[in-house]
């Protein structure tokens, strides 16, 4: 463990003092909701997760199972939340939002980010990033600092261009995240494999690349972007996935700011997505990224009737 200052130590904690009475987290009720913090950071991460379960709630907010089985029940009861049974095992229940939830979800962040704007706009020197990457890194310390000191905190490797088994283990976490929406069979697994075979013949082309994060040789979470396929000088954003287990770690934002960071190095003048209905995490990525909703219509090339949305982000 690295040696650092007490004075050091005293800054950190007073501004860590400082941060949860700004927050509002003395008071009963914060976010301008009349929900707890318990109950707003459920909200958030059911609305940034749908289909998290209570365990892995549990494990996210800290919180002992009977809170949590406490928390839902009220969330429910207030009409937010709703459980569904998995279809592969009858014993899990997964959590999602209501209408009224998604309402109340939205409340949550915009007050959030009216929030943090107001800060940031009184922050001079060109500094906001810096403290962004340091809270970022500050949380993911303590995250790291449970338990033994000796305890080594997983890291794990971001890596460039085609990976051994990739195109197999992508359709695979598509078919098995996508499954609820665009139904099972082989017809989008397919698909998906077919249309990453032929991208992965060119992926070391200048203008194309793709970011892939391994665990122990299999790729869990990747992403693409294809700058051939579209044309007018714009760059196509493709298999964008990640593992049940990276979900939370801010490992989607880190493989999204690759691709991005690739396509302002290109020059690309727009970027296109499309993505399913209903993955309401990734569009809330999408959209503190700049994309917008530039398209939504019904199309069943994946072997089932689903709803289709197309996001473009426009260079600034």
């Amino acid at each position: 463990m690295t040696d650092v200052s007490t004075s050091l130590v005293q800054d950190i904690r007073s501004a860590s003092r400082q941060l949860v009475r700004e927050f509002g987290f003395l008071d009963k009720t914060i976010a301008g909701t009349d929900l707890s913090g318990s109950g707003v950071h459920a909200i958030m991460e059911i609305g940034l997760h749908p289909g998290v379960t209570a365990k892995d709630l549990a494990t996210r907010l800290k919180l002992e199972k009977s809170t949590i089985s406490r928390l839902l029940k009220s969330l429910e009861i207030r009409g937010d939340i709703i459980q569904t049974r998995s279809e592969q095992d009858g014993r899990v229940f997964g959590l999602s939002l209501t209408n009224t939830g998604w309402k109340t979800f939205a409340e949550i962040d915009t007050f959030g980010d009216r929030q943090a704007r107001a800060a940031l706009s009184n922050i001079r020197n060109g500094s906001a990033r810096s403290i962004a990457d340091a809270l970022t890194a500050y949380a993911d310390a303590l995250a790291g600092s449970e338990g033994t000191e000796d305890k080594p905190l997983h890291r794990f490797e971001v890596v460039e261009g085609y990976q051994t088994g990739m195109i197999g283990d992508i359709a695979a976490l598509h078919a098995r995240t996508h499954g609820a929406i665009i139904g099972n069979g082989p017809t989008f697994e397919s698909v998906v494999s077919q249309a990453m075979a032929e991208f992965m013949q060119r992926v070391g082309n200048p203008l194309n690349n793709s970011w892939s994060i391994l665990d122990k040789g299999e790729v869990i979470g990747s992403i693409s972007i294809d700058g051939e396929d579209l044309n007018g000088n714009v760059a196509h954003l493709r298999w964008f996935i990640l593992s049940g287990k990276l979900r939370g770690l801010g490992l989607g934002k880190t493989l999204l700011l690759k691709a991005l960071e690739h396509c302002d190095g290109q020059g690309f003048e727009e970027i296109h997505l499309w993505t399913l209905k209903g993955l309401d995490a990734a569009r809330t990525l999408y959209e503190r990224n700049g994309f917008t909703l530039a398209d939504e219509y019904v199309g069943d090339q994946w072997g089932k009737s689903v709803t289709e949305q197309m996001f473009i982000r426009k260079r600034r």
